[in-house]
């Protein structure tokens, strides 16, 4: 009997023991680091540790590892010892290109939504892009008075907008531009998958309750500590300071193409930075669309697409795919969405963003 006393008193001083060692250890807090160094935006990554310096060390590793992502998807500039989308363009025309894993998979990636999306993104009109863009940066920065781009270099760049002239060589993992006038941009999909990409990243690093924002590219994974939602907010275009709603969600994505931030004016008339590749003019159809999903490059792309698209269109291809949910924001205030989405709609503010 006193053995059996013994044991138990045993087990319940463990018991004990245990409760007051979990809470003794350091409860986790939720913090924020941000960084405007990437990809020309904000980046904010917003997670749980046991203190500042622990998430500040983890979040650099992962910042690290979204620079070079930067690198390889940059159209601008050069960087010692990487092939980058520049570089593939600097050789159009004149050989392949042997590019880092990461970028040869967006490729691939950017050829595959290309064909979803019945030609809506396409990573091909770099030259078209430029011209919008050099007239954009001229009239944002005021010199002289803003104008459109000269509408026949923006069909003769046109011309050279068929994806199927870049040539992936899967053994090799080679890039190669066929047409030496052609120019690549990934714009329209490179953040989002670059987000995708971290968040394994981060994944195999053990974090398991984090939330990155890159521009308008939104990643969570996993669930908070107590094991809530995330809540991730869709911005009103007319407000910047406020939401239209947010979604509640976990391990998926959020990403919104809209006219509401980068644009410019000429005349009255507001010019956004989305451009039809047929009619290789901004859309006027909404002020945003957004796309919760698993995948953010998918995402990314699709965002970009559906803002391109008739709302009809752009629903059906929506409801053809799995995992993959849509809120559309007409020009005249009309919000619509697909019943998956209303499904992880809620009103108000977000305390996310």
């Amino acid at each position: 009997m006193r053995k059996r006393v013994g044991k138990l008193l045993g087990v319940v001083i463990i018991l004990l023991l245990i409760v007051v060692i979990v809470k003794m250890r350091p409860r986790e807090e939720r913090y924020s680091v941000s960084y405007t160094d990437v990809f020309d935006t904000v980046t904010q990554f917003s997670g749980y540790a046991k203190s500042q310096k622990d998430f500040q060390e983890e979040v650099e590793v992962l910042h690290q590892e979204l620079l070079r992502y930067h690198q390889l998807f940059d159209i601008y500039h050069n960087y010692l010892g990487i092939n980058n989308i520049k570089t593939i363009n600097d050789e159009a025309g004149k050989k392949p290109v042997k590019v880092d894993k990461a970028l040869f998979e967006l490729l691939k990636l950017s050829k595959e939504m290309y064909t979803l999306t019945d030609g809506k993104t396409n990573i091909a009109m770099g030259g078209v892009l430029a011209l919008w863009h050099d007239s954009r940066e001229r009239g944002m920065a005021g010199i002289g008075r803003a104008s459109l781009p000269n509408r026949e270099e923006l069909e003769e760049n046109a011309k050279h907008m068929d994806i199927q002239n870049l040539v992936l060589n899967e053994e090799k993992q080679t890039a190669y531009i066929r047409d030496k006038q052609m120019r690549l941009d990934v714009g329209s999909i490179g953040k989002g998958y670059a987000v995708e990409l971290l968040g394994k990243h981060a994944k195999k690093r053990g974090m398991k309750s984090l939330l990155i924002s890159v521009g308008g590219n939104v990643l969570t994974i996993g669930e908070k500590p107590k094991g809530e939602k995330w809540r991730l907010g869709i911005q009103d275009p007319k407000d910047e300071k406020a939401y239209l709603c947010y979604v509640e969600t976990a391990n998926h994505c959020v990403v919104t193409s809209g006219d509401y931030q980068r644009f410019y004016v000429v005349g009255d008339v507001h010019y956004c930075h989305i451009i039809d590749p047929e009619k290789l003019m901004p859309p006027t159809r909404f002020h945003s669309v957004s796309i919760v999903a698993k995948k953010s490059g998918m995402a990314d792309a699709l965002s970009t697409a559906l803002f391109c698209m008739s709302y009809k269109k752009g629903r059906a291809l929506v409801e053809n795919l799995k995992d993959v949910e849509a809120m559309w924001v007409q020009k005249d205030g009309k919000i619509r969405y697909t019943d998956g989405f209303k499904k992880q709609m809620r009103e108000g503010r977000s305390n996310e963003r």
